[in-house]
């Protein structure tokens, strides 16, 4: 199976402007105590507690849950345990970024000249210059390159320069995990494609053809920047290195079978942008020396053409929607230079919002990064809900979250339940978090947390070669349905006002 990469079919959605609110600098709704989970509530006897017993999850699984309107917290266990958020940090990062920057902000990606431009041709350099925007997409330098032959540039004598620092550059969001995985990319000032080229392979009379490129809805650009090599062995499935100017990856014959694809993820990301668009320019007549990283823009640099993003509401909602890692670090990257005015490294920028978390909400928090892909990071439940309930934040966050269905033991929706859930899920191995707004049928709003997580059984895990090792998947399965039976215990037991 084959993959393109476009926002509609790596979002599998079609961007909208979406009106969102400025956050306003507000103090902490009041929360009462949190109720235990045995308490009398109006509805059905059936205990949180009992839930957990018959889910048999090791480990340790905190949930609070309380009104928004009035702050009571109604229902709470091992709500103080600090747990890994997983990605329901990406719903904090939300804030924090449309905080610092705005709704309405939008990534520039540039394209300067360095010199005089005489009949068409450049006398100098050309730059390509990021703004940060973690969902630049092939297709968009296309467009750059059609803006560029617009402006009448047609020929360039000097070098051809990428440009990255806007952002610092991440090497990888958290190096504890497996080389290969596409959503663990690098982060820079300049992004591609997520950060993840698409390797591709077919067996024909016994012999592999692999490639690997940078396609989009409409392109295909072979990468310079990447290569691959076939080896006989059985695992690890694949190896990389890190050689200059050039991503090295190995794969195992034994793993491949006649055809196929995946992403993996992109480690010279500002090169990798460069090699596309020289790629590009080549192909429309515009021959470009072979990109250089730079770490300054030349002063006499001027403006030729641009791109813009899609506003930064809009980019948070779809991250809420479909995790993008990278479009949560890159967003919290930024608005931590805003917020401090210069830039800092992922693990200071986290700590930085973690901050700022803390000074919003009066709560404890602890981010290794944005995204939460770092089992690192460390957020109770019970403070979770209190940064939900604070005020403001509601009418900010809930419109951003994904619909989340109610379904049945056999995972299958449930026609017609009488409750709404907007939340952001998180899930690592033997970690499922589910974080976010419950309105009831009459009307009611409430936010939860609900952090399960095996840290032993994880770090164990993490050793082994496998992507998903030996019981990740059902121990995350049953977390999934506990949550489900936790919301819709609380849809019914705290559907009126007390």
């Amino acid at each position: 199976m084959t993959l393109k990469l476009t926002r509609r079919g790596f979002l599998s959605t079609s961007l909208t402007c979406l009106a969102t609110p400025v956050i306003a600098q507000a103090p902490l709704t009041s929360l009462r105590p949190f109720g235990r989970p045995g308490a009398q509530v109006p509805g059905p006897p059936v205990a949180p507690d009992q839930m957990i017993t018959e889910a048999g999850l090791n480990g340790t699984v905190g949930f609070a849950v309380a009104d928004i309107n009035t702050g009571e917290g109604l229902a709470a266990g091992h709500e103080t345990v600090p747990l890994p958020p997983a990605s329901v940090a990406k719903a904090v990062t939300a804030l924090y970024a449309l905080d610092a920057l705005g709704a309405d902000f939008q990534y520039k990606t540039r394209l300067l000249a360095s010199g005089p431009i005489v009949d068409g041709v450049l006398n100098g350099h050309l730059v390509l210059a990021g703004a940060g925007n973690p969902n630049l997409l092939t297709d968009d330098l296309v467009a750059l390159v059609a803006t560029m032959q617009n402006a009448g540039l047609r020929a360039v004598t000097g070098g051809f320069y990428v440009w990255g620092g806007a952002l610092p550059y991440i090497d990888e969001i958290d190096d504890t995990q497996l080389d290969h995985l596409g959503y663990n990319p690098s982060v820079s000032g300049l992004n591609l494609n997520y950060n993840r080229v698409h390797f591709e392979w077919r067996r024909a009379n016994g012999a592999y053809n692999l490639s690997l490129d940078a396609r989009s809805e409409t392109q295909r650009p072979i990468v310079y920047t990447s290569r691959m090599r076939l080896v006989d062995r059985r695992l690890p499935v694949y190896t990389y290195e890190k050689r200059d100017r050039v991503d090295e990856w190995t794969v195992a014959r034994s793993a491949l079978g006649n055809a196929g694809s995946r992403w993996l993820p992109v480690r010279n990301p500002r090169l990798y942008a460069g090699d596309v668009f020289q790629t590009l320019a080549r192909a429309k007549g515009v021959a470009l020396a072979n990109p250089q990283v730079i770490l300054s823009l030349p002063d006499d640099a001027t403006d030729i053409a641009a791109i813009q993003s899609i506003p930064l509401a809009v980019m948070m909602r779809d991250m809420l929607k479909y995790s993008t890692n990278i479009t949560a670090e890159a967003a919290g990257l930024l608005a931590t230079t805003q917020h401090s005015g210069d830039i800092r490294g992922l693990r200071t920028s986290a700590l930085t919002m973690s901050r700022w978390v803390n000074q919003r909400a009066g709560v404890v928090t602890s981010f290794a990064d944005h995204s939460g892909l770092s089992d690192q990071s460390a957020v109770s439940a019970g403070d979770m809900v209190r940064l939900l309930g604070t005020t403001g934040t509601p009418q900010i966050l809930r419109p951003l979250m994904k619909n989340i269905p109610f379904t049945d033991a056999n995972r299958r929706p449930i026609p017609g339940f009488p409750a709404e859930v907007r939340a952001k899920t998180g899930t690592l191995n033997f970690v499922t978090t589910l974080a976010g707004y419950l309105r009831t049928q009459s009307g009611r709003d409430l936010s939860f947390a609900i952090f399960a997580a095996d840290l032993d059984a994880r770090a164990i895990g993490k050793q082994s070669p496998d992507e998903q090792p030996r019981g990740a998947a059902a121990w995350n399965k049953r977390a999934r349905r506990l949550q489900q039976r936790l919301l819709q215990h609380w849809a019914e037991a705290y559907d009126q006002p007390a």
